[in-house]
């Protein structure tokens, strides 16, 4: 049995370039590459979901320089991807806010959840300017919003409500979330949405990260006991 939804922190590509002695923008590059490789990977294995952590609200305190070289990184990406997502008939939405993204992104953006919204063979979600507590904190004053203008009342507001206002309504939440590196911890990404997701960690950085680890990781996915509430 595969996971319906798989979320994926896709870290270490700029340790996986200090290592190799070249700038982390190369390891920012083979990591954009890689996407592809695993979406693939997902589609073939039957998984209808994949959402990944592209570029956090805290990546903003990384250099300059490095930051706009991901921004440069992020706009040619969609440009492949929408190519991709033509041949791998594979709808493609970008979760965050991106209301403070330059507009040229915001236009690319729109370009691709358009040009893509007519497939429904898989759905990759590109979680970019993407933060839980920003997008909690947004759907918080949402829905204060709606309750004031009278559009919603307070006895109405359930889990189903709360769901229907965050960036990922009317996806499934993640079955599994993957964080390539080494590193155990979910880092402000998908709070709500992974209340009951089974967490893999594995020490493989995002570039090396290949459909194999992937099948591993579903593999292992599989021999847990998953239990919610004490029900299997």
């Amino acid at each position: 049995m595969v996971p319906k939804h798989i979320a994926i922190i896709m870290d270490g590509n700029g340790r996986w370039a200090k290592k190799r002695g070249l700038p982390r923008t190369a390891g920012h590059i083979k990591g954009a590459k890689n996407i592809d490789t695993i979406a693939r990977a997902i589609k073939a294995l039957g998984v209808k979901y994949l959402t990944i952590y592209a570029f956090s609200t805290e990546n903003w305190s990384r250099p300059d320089d490095e930051v706009k070289k991901l921004m440069d990184l992020f706009d040619e990406y969609l440009t492949k991807a929408l190519k991709n997502a033509e041949k791998n008939k594979m709808r493609i939405r970008v979760i965050g806010d991106k209301s403070n993204l330059e507009k040229r992104l915001q236009d690319r953006i729109k370009e691709v959840e358009e040009e893509t919204s007519k497939y429904d063979e898989t759905y990759l979600q590109v979680a970019f300017n993407y933060g839980s507590r920003d997008e909690i904190t947004r759907m918080t004053k949402k829905i204060a919003s709606d309750v004031k203008s009278g559009n919603l009342d307070v006895d109405d507001i359930n889990e189903d409500t709360v769901s229907s206002y965050l960036d990922t309504k009317d996806i499934p939440d993640p079955d599994l979330m993957i964080r390539t590196s080494g590193e155990e911890r979910i880092s402000n990404y998908l709070l709500w949405q992974l209340a009951y997701a089974e967490f893999i960690f594995t020490e493989v950085p995002w570039p090396e990260f290949s459909p194999k680890n992937l099948e591993e990781a579903i593999e292992e996915f599989n021999n847990r006991n998953r239990r919610f509430g004490r029900a299997e």
